[in-house]
């Protein structure tokens, strides 16, 4: 089994790409660290790639692991011949592998092993032999024997019927072409439980779907029907195909033994075949469910991530309630804490009370920006807020999600951050700092509390988690990180970086004071030589002793970048000032500048990038987030045909959720995202993505709100 080779046609890439991927993979090189910065041997593969080939790779690997333990039983048990080498070696899916293994496999006790121990099983090859002239009756009497529980011919029978319907059940070829029916033509039916009553699946209460059609979130929202008692699923096919298919490969002509082998296939399939392969199909179909679902999760999870920092800002952090006040909290253009405070609008005095204390907080500490959460209270606290921005010049606001946050402000992570502040405080600091920097903050939080999924809790964890963290990791990695101001949280994500390495750089780092080279990160205790060089390259020190510090070049690659740029005429002080850099380049020639300096040409273009803007945030190459100047509106001043301005907060199989302002998210539903076909909400929109909507209907009492795309120009 060539793993390489497959994973070559199945991605349609060179051998020797494949090839040299494995190996850095082989050699626990970072997926980040293969992406930048060994452009050259793996022909320039971006992360995602990467980790397709990465989860395909330890497929492939398990399935070549099985194959070898199944060959080992099977030899040990001295039943290999030619033909089952031969299947085992073409199987290119697990369940092969184990419907070949199947009758060689140690049973438990069952009928059929029952049976055998009776001395039954030249009886059930008798019948299987289908002679014209035999008599399985006159012949199960000679199997009649008390000593072994054989009390009478028609045990007999019954026994031997029990071993062929396991020798029907256990034929490899038989099942794969069942699970093939059941693929093709099967249907997903769903009923009522029996006390069932009005629940959120009663659009599952009489619902049947090609297995072949069914989308995944209807089969997540029926696993959890099925789960929570309210759904009874069953996978179905026409009546009698999958006992047709069992009786017409054993049964043949009509003679009194294919009379019985028919009713052992009958058996074989109602007691045996059929749940194990609808099991199987169940399984596939949740399995491919959860994938795209996860798929879905890590696209937002990345987007949102990559949401543009609000750099430079003064901002207040709202976190809205009723019961105990909104609780504010003040930061500077770094993040640090100004000031704090709580004021109550629960009444028309105590909201007059707080607008003047909002408004004094406000000029006090010279606020450019209020960020508010979503929470409890949100509508009320964004109706003053959009009254003091209107009165307060040179101040917007944002309606941030505070998804995670209660999460992050109960943690011990928080509390080491603030341990002067009780939670609901730190809740504030966090929703101020979201529109600061998303990443930054969002990373402090297990992706799974974020909120831009869909039945997330349904999910396997363990892949999940996997998942999420290869996509924050990517993020953290293609923004970099300030070595001097970056938590622990953070760094942790730095590739070739674990958690105990991220805290011993942060103790580092107030023992001995701000990092003034890279070259310091050897002296942090377990950060030795294998990890410097998968992390050094995303970690940046502003105002550093080499400004080459504070770019993504690779040491490794520091005296190419500096020939480089002696070649055309520059220094290392010229960094950050280097527009003529690419033009010069190219009139040299990229190629033959690449291979004098012995870098590769993708390498040298990074370089160049890199040296033209030193610590470039690909976020900031993003639109902004719609900020809002008090234009806020209820739900009941929703009318049809209305035209707005909105943010999507997440994307799933049927659409897209729009805050337009108001309390409550507006859905895009699929077909209304555009004036086309669209196969998946993702091909048109992105979470944090600013877009053009039209109310189509607004359900005051049910709190819907039913958006449109169509016909919108998103350009006006």
């Amino acid at each position: 089994m060539d793993i390489n080779e497959m994973l070559a046609k199945e991605f349609g890439l060179r051998r020797e790409q494949i090839d040299n991927t494995v190996a850095l993979i082989d050699d626990d090189k970072t997926i980040p660290f293969i992406a930048r910065y060994r452009k050259e041997v793996t022909g320039s593969l971006d992360d995602q790639t990467l980790r397709l080939i990465f989860d395909r790779l330890t497929y492939l690997r398990n399935l070549a692991k099985r194959k070898e333990e199944v060959i080992a039983s099977i030899t040990e048990q001295g039943k290999m011949t030619d033909e089952i080498m031969a299947a085992i070696e073409k199987a290119t899916v697990l369940v092969e592998v184990e419907d070949i293994y199947r009758p060689f496999r140690p049973k438990r006790k069952t009928r059929a092993s029952v049976a055998r121990e009776k001395g039954l099983e030249p009886l059930a090859e008798y019948i299987l032999a289908q002679d014209k002239a035999s008599d399985p009756a006159a012949e199960a009497v000679n199997y009649i024997d008390e000593e072994k529980s054989v009390a009478s011919a028609e045990e007999a029978l019954q026994g031997a019927m029990d071993i062929i319907a396991e020798d029907v059940s256990d034929n490899a070829e038989l099942r794969k072409y069942l699970r093939t029916l059941f693929s093709q033509v099967g249907r997903v039916v769903s009923k009522a439980s029996d006390d069932s009553a009005e629940t959120v699946y009663e659009n599952y209460y009489d619902f049947s779907e090609p297995v072949s059609k069914i989308a995944g979130h209807r089969i997540l929202a029926i696993d959890r029907g099925e789960k929570e008692g309210a759904l009874k699923v069953s996978v179905e096919v026409s009546e009698g195909a999958g006992e047709r298919a069992c009786i017409s490969r054993y049964a043949k002509g009509t003679s009194e033994c294919s009379k019985y082998i028919e009713l052992a296939c009958t058996d074989s399939y109602k007691r045996l075949i059929y749940p194990s392969i609808e099991r199987e199909i169940r399984s596939e179909l949740s399995e491919k469910a959860q994938e795209g679902a996860i798929k879905v999760f890590k696209e937002n999870l990345h987007q949102l991530l990559m949401q543009p920092p609000v750099k430079g800002k003064i901002t207040l952090g709202l976190d809205p309630g009723y019961a105990h006040g909104c609780k504010l909290a003040v930061v500077d253009e770094t993040g640090k804490v100004l000031d704090t405070g709580i004021v109550y609008i629960n009444t028309k005095n105590q909201a007059a009370d707080a607008k003047r204390k909002l408004i004094q907080m406000i000029q006090r500490n010279d606020v450019d920006a209020v960020s508010i959460g979503n929470g409890t209270a949100s509508r009320e606290s964004e109706q003053l807020v959009a009254e003091i921005v209107r009165e307060v010049q040179g101040v917007s606001y944002i309606v941030v999600s505070e998804a995670g946050a209660s999460v992050y402000s109960a943690s011990k992570l928080a509390a080491e951050e603030f341990p002067d502040y009780d939670v609901s405080l730190r809740s504030a600091v966090s929703i101020a700092r979201r529109l600061q920097d998303p990443l930054a903050e969002l990373v402090k939080i297990d992706p799974k509390a974020i909120g831009v999924g869909q039945y997330q809790h349904d999910m396997p964890p363990k892949r999940l988690d996997e998942a999420l963290s290869g996509v924050v990791e990517d993020c953290v990695n293609s923004v970099g990180v300030d070595l001097n101001t970056a938590s622990h949280s953070l760094l942790s994500y730095i590739a070739g970086i674990n958690a105990a390495v991220a805290k011993n750089i942060v103790v580092y780092r107030e023992e001995n004071g701000a990092f003034t080279d890279r070259k310091q990160l050897l002296k942090v205790p377990k950060l030795g030589a294998k990890a410097f060089e998968q992390c050094a390259g995303f970690l940046r020190v502003r105002g550093g002793k080499d400004p080459l510090d504070n770019t993504a070049v690779h040491p490794e690659s520091y005296a190419a970048a500096k020939q480089l740029l002696e070649k055309c005429g520059y220094g290392k002080d010229d960094i950050g000032s280097l527009d003529e850099l690419s033009s010069r380049a190219d009139k040299i020639g990229v190629k033959a500048l690449a291979d004098e300096l012995g870098t590769g040409v993708p390498t040298l273009k990074d370089i160049i990038s890199e040296l033209m803007k030193p610590g470039r945030d690909p976020r900031d190459e993003l639109p902004p987030p719609l900020m809002r100047s008090g234009d806020v509106m209820e739900l009941a001043d929703l009318k049809e045909g209305m035209e707005l301005m909105g943010t999507v907060r997440n994307v799933i199989d049927f659409g897209a959720f729009v805050d337009i302002g108001v309390h409550e998210d507006g859905l895009v539903h699929i077909s209304q995202l555009a004036d086309r076909y669209v196969k998946h909400p993702l091909d048109v929109v992105k979470v944090g993505e600013i877009v053009k909507v039209r109310v189509l209907s607004v359900d005051v009492k049910k709190k819907r709100i039913s958006l449109t795309m169509k016909g919108v120009n998103q350009k006006a």
